[in-house]
Formats: C-alpha cells, structure tokens, sequence
C-alpha cells in the first residue's frame, strides 16, 4: 500500500473552526518556512472563511496573505476550500466572475482547489472545474457527506465517477459534521477505489469524538489523503493532531514520514498564540467539547454555536433541545440537503423559528424560499408539494443550472466599484463581499492619499 499524505489544516479550517478564523498573516508568516520543511503533501491556506475574515475583521487583504505565504512556501502545495458557484460568498456568480475568480487564485498562488456543493448539484461546480483545468490547477472534486435514507454507498460511489467525467484529478470526501462511521467508511473507501483510480482524501472534524477511529479505518481501507491539524489547532470542531498519526504510522507500511522534530517546533510556535485566544474569550471552551448529538442532529459543531447565539440573543437559550431536535424534520422537509454552508445556516434559522413561532413555517427566510425554487440547485430527495405550496405557494421551481439565468457580472462591478480598485483581485473581493469591501478599499484609498501628500511635503 502507498504512503499516507497528509494535509496540514490549520493555517485554515483549523483556526476557523476553533478561533473562528482569526489568525492574523502577521502570526502566520514566521513558521511557514519551517512548516514547508515538515514533508506534508500540501497546507490547505486560504478559502473557506479566510477571505471574509481577512477583510471584515482583521483589515487585512486576503489577496495579499495569499501570496506573502506563496513567497514562503517553496516545497509544499497550498490549498484553498471554494464553494463552486457560489466562490467564497453566499450567492451564485456569474460564471465570469468564476473563471476569473479560479484563475486569479491560481495565479496568487494556489496549487489546489477542493472545491464542493452543498447539495451535491455537480452542475454547480461545472465552470469551476472547467476555470481549473484551464489555468493548469489541481482541481480536488468534494463529495458533501450526510447520511438520510437516500444518501447510500452506492449513491456516494456515483458521485465519484460523476466528478472524474467532469475532469476532476482527485476526491475528497468531506466529512463537516464528523457524521462519518468507521465501518461505512471502510466500505465507501473500498468501493471508490473500485471505480476510479483517483486519489482519495478525507476530511473530517472531532466533534463527535469518533474521528481518529474513522481516520485509522479509513487508512485501513487504503485512503490517501487525511487532513490533519498541528496539536493546538486540534481537536474540538476542528481535526485531529498531526502529530498523532505521524507517531503511531511510523515504521509501517503507511508512514507519511513528517519530520516530528519539525513538528514539535511548529506545534511549539502556535501554542502561545492559542493561548492568547484562549485568554481573549475568542477561542470559546464550547468548541473543544465532544457532542455526540451531532451523529443523531447531524449538525456541524459551527453550526451549534450558531444556533445557540440566535437563541441567547432572543433570550430562548432554553430551546436549544427542542431545535436540534427540530433540525432534521426541517431537513427531511427540504429533501435532505447536507448541513454545509450556506443550507446548514439556512436549515438551522428556520428551525429557529418554527420553534419560537410555535408553528412550523409561519415565517420563512428568502434564502429557504430561493433554495425551494430551486435557485441553489436540485434538493438530493424531492420536496413533497405540501411544503412546496406552503413555502412558495404556487410557483414552480426551476429545473436547469442555476447559473444560466445570471448574466455576466464582472465588468458591471468593475464599474461599480470605480477607481477604488487596483486590481482584478479587488474587483472580486468587492463582487463577493461588497459591503465591507468598499469599506476596506476606500480606506486603503486614504490611506494612499496620505502617504502621497506626505512624501510631497518631505520632497518639498
């Protein structure tokens, strides 16, 4: 059997499920170069709520952390998370402002993209797929896992051959929710590999407590790729520890052969700046708890949080039990959409209400009712016409890509946003985040002003 790769998580999914995405790149620069000598197949980096955190809350530009790391890392492939058509946002693109969105990222450095659907609608991930074989990257097609009674084995080994047809150059399976039994994925693995030569990669999350049976099961099955995180940036809602399955493969027929000296040094860097979070309330105790719910609510551990933010701030922190518990009859009602961004916040908000209402579907947010229009793509199971008329009344859904009824976008926006941006980077930071990114270019703007009438007055 070949040996296990290993993709290092916390320069992204690690911090943003366990510090909700608060690395700043001034903490992150000074151990890339040590990390890059560590022997990981790739670091995933960038993506995901990297993007939106970067401008929102730490006034920094994603586009530029992206390629201080690309200038750092010499040996190791970076990796970035994108949701298809909807980028890194929480609408559908245009499918020009897709390409270029894939094409920039690749230029700024990105080696692979996994990118993914929330509804397994691999229509959704067509130009983005296309946008990565065009500009030479390494497209990694991602399979939603969730269970209900349609979502088998087999229906998940199609999904395989589905995105190899499309061009995809290897699999991910992404376990959110850390729903993912050991045996189901010895058998799901087993069978893959039986259809499609393309590398396998699994990613799962601690939540539920049974991630590292999962992950050994898995490498028993003959998977190729895990996703890891260095030890402070473990466990919790995030991935297991690095550190942990380099140490128990080593000397076997799988041993990824990581540096654990490196390791040691690189987990020794990032414990304080865990600890400074830890001090600062933003990395929340919450986070670290195991919660076996999850495999019966099949709510990721982001999304519990969120659920018991929306119900303390309308002072209902009792409810908690009775949605949960009201998650998965929303979900069955919606036809069984995996609970991963944006349908995981949209099924638990309208949980939320059907409980504090006290009648079920009484309000209805827009997005639920796009989502039954069909505007996100198709439902995995259908939708009953009961809750069809009683969310969108008569109307009919759409049945083509969803893409197709959005025009192209890319030069409106650029005229939108005017002489503020410099860059197509900025253009596409404002078309995803359009609200806090004119506040952060027009400030970058200022600041430009400033420092110009400066050096004239020192020049003077």
């Amino acid at each position: 059997m070949n040996k296990l790769k290993i993709t290092e998580t916390a320069l992204r999914d690690g911090h943003q499920s366990l510090i909700a995405t608060r690395l700043t790149t001034e903490e992150i620069l000074p151990i890339l170069e040590k990390m890059d000598q560590v022997g990981y197949y790739s670091m995933e980096v960038w993506g995901g709520a990297t993007f939106d955190a970067c401008i929102r809350f730490l006034n920094e530009d994603p586009w530029e952390r992206l390629r201080e790391m690309r200038a750092r890392v010499k040996n190791t492939k970076l990796q970035m998370l994108l949701r298809g058509q909807n980028l890194l946002g929480y609408r559908h693109y245009a499918d020009d402002v897709v390409e270029k969105f894939v094409e920039k990222s690749i230029k700024n450095g990105i080696d692979i993209i996994r990118v993914f659907d929330a509804l397994n609608d691999y229509r959704n991930l067509e130009t983005t797929i296309k946008s990565i074989i065009k500009y030479n990257g390494h497209c990694q097609g991602c399979i939603a896992y969730t269970t209900s009674e349609i979502h088998t084995v087999d229906y998940y080994v199609g999904k395989v051959q589905e995105l190899e047809k499309l061009g995809a150059h290897s699999i991910c399976i992404k376990d959110m929710a850390g729903i993912l039994l050991p045996d189901i994925a010895y058998e799901l693995i087993t069978k893959m590999k039986e259809v499609s030569k393309l590398s396998i990669e699994l990613h799962t999350h601690c939540t539920t407590g049974i991630a590292s049976m999962l992950y050994m099961k898995a490498i028993e099955a003959g998977v190729d790729i895990i996703d890891t995180g260095i030890s402070p940036f473990s466990g919790g809602t995030a991935q297991p520890a690095t550190e942990v399955f380099v140490q128990v493969l080593k000397g076997s027929e799988r041993d990824p052969k990581l540096n654990l000296d490196i390791l040691a040094e690189v987990a020794d860097y990032f414990k304080p700046i865990k600890e400074k979070y830890r001090a600062e309330g933003i990395l929340n105790p919450k986070v670290m708890d195991v919660e076996p719910k999850t495999l019966a609510y099949q709510v990721p551990g982001g999304m519990l949080s969120n659920l018991l933010s929306q119900l303390e701030g309308q002072g209902a922190a009792d409810k908690y039990d009775e949605v949960l518990a009201e998650v998965p009859r929303v979900r069955k009602d919606l036809g069984y959409p995996p609970l991963v961004t944006p349908l995981s916040q949209m099924v638990g908000t309208q949980a939320v209400f059907n409980i504090l209402i006290g009648e079920r579907y009484k309000f209805i947010p827009k997005e639920i009712k796009d989502y039954v229009r069909g505007k996100y793509g198709q439902s995995p199971a259908p939708i009953s016409k009961e809750i069809k008329e009683k969310i969108i009344g008569n109307e009919a859904s759409i049945t083509h890509r969803p893409a197709d009824d959005i025009a192209p976008e890319f030069e409106k926006l650029k005229a939108e946003i005017g002489h503020l941006a410099d860059s197509d980077e900025d253009i596409l930071m404002y078309a995803l985040f359009p609200e806090n990114s004119k506040k952060f270019l027009e400030e970058r703007f200022e600041e430009e002003i400033e420092e110009r009438e400066y050096m004239m007055t020192v020049a003077i």
